[in-house]
């Protein structure tokens, strides 16, 4: 199997790299051309030769990983946001389709209006809020375009590697006495590396060496880690996690106050509901999804408590 990935910049790409490796010929495009294979494009801002570079490899599976995730920057370009959510994903899912390859593509939550308590299900009303959500959707529609296509959606993405949610809680509790915390928006804290490993796991289902793969597995699949929290509970845990684990380390934070979304204004409106129901990716993949804590727990193991993150 003949695998081009693209997009390993971000957390999920730089996960997908250890992940990929096993199943066959990994080709890793990033942006610069001088750094890849053969001199080919990974970039998605050159459309033509982003096409080019699929036709010369001739993938058997295209796993894109590369988007806009600069959700508040996204409204003041929408049109460079549109380029990379989804007129880029739309010429590879045209490539994939002439090539009868596999095309694997992330989404996200952002596709929702965040309204109710519900997690959201794969074929529930979309509404997004956003210009990110916007384009992650028509992004989602271009995808489609490919018969043998697999989208992820996904939520509340963090990684040991580069920044995060959690230290940037812990690097703020050294500081302040006092934080301020969102307590109204609602998702599933997902790890990189649970991603990389569940879109191993699909490939290998739906594209066995020598067979073409099972056309009828292709779909919109939500990826998130189990159960739900808060950012202000998550925080909590965090913090508490880090104090137990390492005694010595100096946090000065005596108490994480909940507030609503309203008291931090951001040019992009975000979700209050992000709960994605991960009933269909579990049963048809035979999949048993860990808590969210467990790995927000490992990733805080492979960091440095007492450095300043």
């Amino acid at each position: 199997m003949k695998i081009l990935l693209l997009g390993t910049d971000g957390q999920v790409g730089w996960e997908l790299q250890r992940s990929l490796a096993p199943l066959g010929e990994l080709l890793v495009m990033g942006l610069d051309r001088a750094t890849n294979p053969g001199g080919l494009s990974g970039d998605f801002t050159q459309l033509d030769a982003l096409a080019e570079t699929v036709r010369t490899v001739r993938p058997d599976v295209i796993v894109n990983a590369a988007a806009h995730t600069a959700v508040d920057k996204a409204e003041s370009e929408p049109d460079f946001a549109r380029l990379l959510n989804a007129l880029a994903p739309g010429v590879l899912a045209d490539e994939a389709q002439r090539l009868g390859a596999w095309l694997v593509h992330y989404s996200t939550d952002y596709v929702f209006d965040g309204s109710g308590t519900e997690p959201w299900k794969e074929d529930d009303a979309t509404g997004p809020l956003s210009v990110y959500g916007r384009t992650k959707l028509e992004g989602e529609k271009a995808v489609a375009r490919c018969e043998r296509h697999l989208i992820f959606r996904t939520s509340w993405v963090y990684a040991a590697r580069g920044g995060n949610f959690a230290k940037t809680m812990l690097r703020l509790a050294k500081e302040r006495e006092t934080l301020q915390v969102i307590n109204d928006q609602t998702g599933a804290p997902t790890g990189a590396d649970l991603i990389a490993d569940v879109t191993a796991h699909a490939i290998r289902k739906v594209q066995p060496c020598q067979t073409g793969g099972d056309e009828g597995l292709a779909g919109i699949y939500h990826l998130v880690a189990g159960g739900s929290t808060n950012w202000h509970e998550y925080a909590k845990y965090v913090v508490a996690l880090a104090e137990c684990a390492q005694p010595a380390i100096k946090i000065v934070a005596k108490e994480i106050l909940a507030v609503p979304t309203s008291a931090f204004p951001t040019p992009a409106k975000r979700p209050h509901n992000s709960r994605l129901d991960t009933t269909k990716l579990q049963t048809i993949f035979d999949l048993s999804l860990p808590h969210w804590q467990e790995g927000v727990k490992r990733m805080l193991s492979e960091i440095d408590y007492g450095r300043n993150q």
